[in-house]
């Protein structure tokens, strides 16, 4: 984690220094003041920051993209423009080795296993992970979507701020590149500066008209699970879907696939056969772990298997080319199974695969952390078959704990969702966890971002994202009703508490379950959670009207009183980030 964040806390000092370079042009010809370049030393890390969240945000990166659909090769040449502007041809990334990995569910997980196979090799290797995007520093996608490079150091970065500086501030690009393509271009500056044995790059939200589809020489391609995820930018079926992801298909290069439904299947494999591009289909993780002992994995729940197998072939196909000098192909183990793809090779884990599936973390990834009579299950699931997968692990790991003696145990839900989510049915699959309390809050670490350039969202406002959180709990207010289950914490009808209050409440006619409270921040809501009792997170008294809501006065005095209490963190990336920022704060150091 600190080399990834050095790597970023570089390129957003480039960030700022190219973007205020712009600023100084335009102001000068408006004969307004403006930001002088600063040097590198001088430069603030907050001041890089605000700057990288001035050039695009998500969603008019996707507005873009939608209205760009028709033709992926307007992205791609308006990628390739970036990065001449940048210092680096096409060409440059060709001399990359790197593992292209897409799909909807899982491809960060499977990167995370690739590239801790690859490195337990002793190999030099690069990871960016292009994610779902924040501007926030806590969110586990951003900290990925740093580029990382084992042994690389800030020095790397100066050569390419230079050029990317000069090449805005000669007047002959109008604009920086998008938030993403930026992050995107950094990678592969620092790829090539630190000369890389093999880097894993993921796929963003497309596949086709993604800006990592500039790569045009991978050494192997992977997909993983595929589903019904960002409709409105991908397509309204699986099919649909699979058709944009297969757009990272290469000629001549190998391609791997998990065990998808027949008709994304099918088109995965036309896409294929369109390019003349081998695509093999992995087999399940227990046809690798036949003959030997099983395979542990640093990630936990059922679902990693399938990661888990995936990420063994990326890698092994690879090395296996390595051995033969960068020619062949993978040799299948049986030819036309399921939809005429072949079987890809069934090969005994090597002791170093093995240590690579054992030692691979993922932050915000089924995460546990127990500290005194708390325990924080974090899992930034946020389509309908991860929160199932994460449904399944909570109550897994809830059955294998010790039960406490003296006192009750209090399982607590803190949720939040963003984009085109849909609330709703995530909380709905939530709901047999049976949890005694639901809090819901922004992704905002604090009520204010003043000061903290991490935390500055400019594609929604405040208003808007507590409305959003409002609306969240009015679904689960719902479903309780519709449950008709029992009341165990009845309190009378909250009402707001006044300006002064951090603690939202509906407004009517909505009533406000007993089991379910807003707050305006991720950390006056672990404050609320945690009631001090966390040995680690010891924020300051609590701000004034944090419990003037009666359910949360209430509820302070069971959590203080409970022998135990189960926190499930959950529904998107960047809340788990943000927990984690508080929790772990040597994270973003």
């Amino acid at each position: 984690m600190s080399r990834a964040r050095s790597h970023l806390r570089a390129a957003l000092f480039l960030a700022a220094a190219s973007a205020r370079g712009i600023t100084t042009q335009v102001a000068a010809r408006r004969g307004l003041s403006a930001w002088p370049v600063p040097q590198e030393p001088s430069m603030e890390y907050q001041d890089a920051v605000r700057m990288l969240n001035t050039l695009q945000t998500n969603a008019g990166y996707l507005e873009q993209v939608k209205r760009q659909r028709g033709d992926p090769q307007t992205q791609l040449e308006a990628m390739e423009l970036y990065l001449a502007r940048s210092g680096l041809q096409v060409e440059d990334l060709d001399r990359l080795n790197i593992i292209h990995v897409t799909g909807t569910k899982g491809k960060g997980s499977t990167c995370a296993f690739t590239e801790c196979i690859l490195r337990s090799y002793g190999l030099k290797t690069g990871f960016f992970r292009f994610g779902s995007g924040s501007a926030s520093m806590g969110s586990p996608s951003v900290l990925s979507s740093s580029p990382s490079t084992s042994g690389a150091s800030t020095t790397g970065w100066r050569r390419p701020r230079c050029r990317m500086q000069e090449g805005w501030r000669d007047g002959s690009c109008v604009s920086m590149p998008p938030y993403f393509r930026f992050l995107t271009l950094m990678a592969f500056h620092v790829f090539l500066q630190e000369k890389v044995d093999l880097a894993v790059v993921e796929v963003g939200i497309g596949g086709a008209y993604d800006c990592t589809n500039i790569i045009r020489k991978p050494v192997v391609c992977g997909v993983s699970s595929l589903g019904i995820d960002h409709t409105s930018l991908l397509g309204d079926t699986v099919e649909k879907i699979a058709w944009q992801k297969g757009g990272i298909f290469k000629q001549g290069v190998p391609a791997f696939t998990v065990l998808q439904p027949e008709g994304p299947l099918a088109v995965l494999r036309d896409r294929a056969q369109q390019i003349s591009c081998p695509l093999y289909l992995c087999p399940m993780l227990e046809a690798l772990e036949e003959g030997g002992p099983p395979l542990t994995l640093g990630l936990e729940g059922e679902h990693q298997r399938s990661n888990a197998a995936l990420a063994l072939q990326l890698a092994h196909c690879w090395l296996q080319r390595q051995d033969r000098h960068g020619a062949g192909e993978p040799k299948a183990s049986r030819p036309g199974l399921l939809w005429q793809l072949p079987l890809a090779p069934v090969f005994q884990p090597t002791s170093h695969m093995r240590l690579g599936l054992r030692n691979t973390e993922w932050p915000g990834r089924t995460q546990v952390l127990r500290r005194g009579p708390l325990t924080w299950y974090l899992d930034g699931a946020h389509t309908a078959s991860s929160a199932q997968a994460c449904v399944r692990w909570f109550r897994q790991a809830l059955q294998g704990r010790e039960r406490p003696s003296g006192g009750p145990e209090v399982r607590v839900l803190l949720f939040n969702a963003t984009g085109d989510r849909d609330p709703a049915a995530l909380l709905k699959l939530l709901q047999p966890c049976q949890f005694d309390y639901a809090v819901f809050c922004p992704n905002l670490t604090e009520v204010s971002s003043t000061g903290n350039a991490d935390q500055q969202n400019f594609t929604v406002t405040l208003d808007q994202v507590l409305l959003r959180c409002l609306e969240h709990q009015q679904h689960w207010n719902h479903l309780d009703e519709e449950q008709a289950s029992p009341d165990l914490w009845s309190a009378p009808s909250p009402e707001p508490g006044g300006s002064a209050s951090l603690l939202l409440a509906p407004h009517p006619p909505h009533t406000c379950s007993a089991s379910s409270l807003v707050f305006s921040c991720i950390s006056h809501a672990l404050q609320w959670i945690s009631q001090g009792r966390d040995p680690i997170f010891q924020p300051p008294s609590p701000p004034k009207g944090l419990l003037t809501h009666p359910v949360a006065h209430s509820g302070a005095s069971i959590l203080r009183e409970a022998a135990a209490i189960h926190v499930l963190v959950t529904g998107s990336l960047h809340l788990v980030g943000g927990v984690l920022k508080l929790l772990e704060p040597a994270l973003s150091q």
